[in-house]
């Protein structure tokens, strides 16, 4: 294991104050300390960056707001060697968090927890998963935390409470500052499967997370980024013969999820952000059997987990597995 002293805390920060603060007291009470903790503030109006600086944060100021993956960058990259911990600051941690992470993280190139919804039991997420459509389960959502699991091999890491090692964040280039914020996260772990760099799952080490804090989960910028950066996702990493493959489960996966958007009244932000997903989009990933087996084995995990409606039926429609090396599903 690293030296424990080479962990930073990157925390971006746009406005909400009172999340950060509560936030910072819990990164104070860790059984095991940061080397130090950076805010990286994204132009907040509302005092957010006084807050940080009153915590003995070092703040670094965007001068506006640049965007959740642009922040993450700027801070990691003004870090020490050794882990990077990604916070989004609506969340609270356990004060063993950090500690729990390094100890299961072993030699893995990053590493989350369970991450439960604020005040509850309930899991708001844990790793990522992704259809064929080009989607994304937080695995777990809405579920109670499975009962005995221990540490885990995983793709993907959410953002949302995390930690890097810096040596993969600079092999990777970090996150994809195109992305703005939303499904960042996922970018980079779909680099991570394709380079052969794993990930672990900790259920040990807990978090609670409010999500959507800032602007809410269905207000209109946030649908049209990730109803965007979802076409990124597909147009990044999908070879011309995985689309061609997979073109039925995409229109789905990509219209169900619109219907949902509607539901909630965010239709016209899907559709916009699906015209700014279709400019210019191709297929530019290269051929890939480690993104292949993620994809076949997401599903098989979503399919398996999770009676939510928008999954459901998309299972009904997308038909079929992916088939991987050897002709096998």
């Amino acid at each position: 294991m690293k030296r424990l002293d080479t962990v930073t805390a990157v925390i971006p920060v746009h406005n909400r104050a009172d999340l950060l603060e509560r936030l910072l007291a819990t990164v104070k009470a860790q059984t095991m300390p940061f080397a130090e903790v950076l805010a990286v503030d994204n132009g907040s109006t509302d005092g957010a960056a006084a807050v940080a600086a009153a915590y003995g944060c070092r703040v670094v100021p965007m001068g506006g707001n640049r965007g959740f993956a642009k922040a993450v960058n700027e801070g990691w990259r003004a870090a020490g060697t050794g882990w990077a911990a990604i916070l989004n600051s609506d969340v609270e941690l356990h004060p063993e968090w950090l500690e729990r992470l390094l100890e299961g993280a072993g030699t893995a190139g990053f590493a989350t927890g369970l991450i439960l919804r604020h005040g509850t039991e309930t899991v708001d997420g844990t790793y990522d998963l992704v259809s064929r459509g080009g989607c994304a389960w937080r695995a777990g959502h809405g579920a109670p935390p499975e009962a005995g699991g221990g540490v885990r091999r995983i793709g993907i890491a959410p953002a949302t409470a995390c930690i890097f090692r810096r040596e993969v964040l600079e092999r990777l280039g970090g996150f994809d500052e195109r992305y703005e914020s939303y499904l960042e996260d996922v970018d980079l772990g779909l680099r991570c499967v394709r380079a052969g760099i794993p990930g672990v799952y900790v259920p040990g080490a807990k978090a609670w997370h409010r999500g959507s804090a800032t602007f809410g989960r269905w207000d209109g910028r946030v649908v049209r980024l990730i109803s965007r950066n979802q076409l990124k996702l597909v147009a990044r990493h999908y070879d011309a013969g995985l689309f061609r493959e997979c073109r039925w489960q995409i229109l789905a996966g990509q219209l169900l999820w619109g219907l949902v958007a509607l539901r909630h009244g965010a239709g016209r932000a899907w559709a916009a952000g699906k015209r700014e997903g279709l400019r210019d989009f191709r297929p530019e990933g290269t051929p890939s059997e480690a993104l292949r087996r993620f994809l076949a084995e997401s599903e098989a995990e979503i399919r398996g987990r999770t009676a939510e409606r928008y999954w459901n039926w998309y299972f009904r429609l997308a038909g079929g597995t992916l088939r991987t090396a050897g002709g096998k599903p």
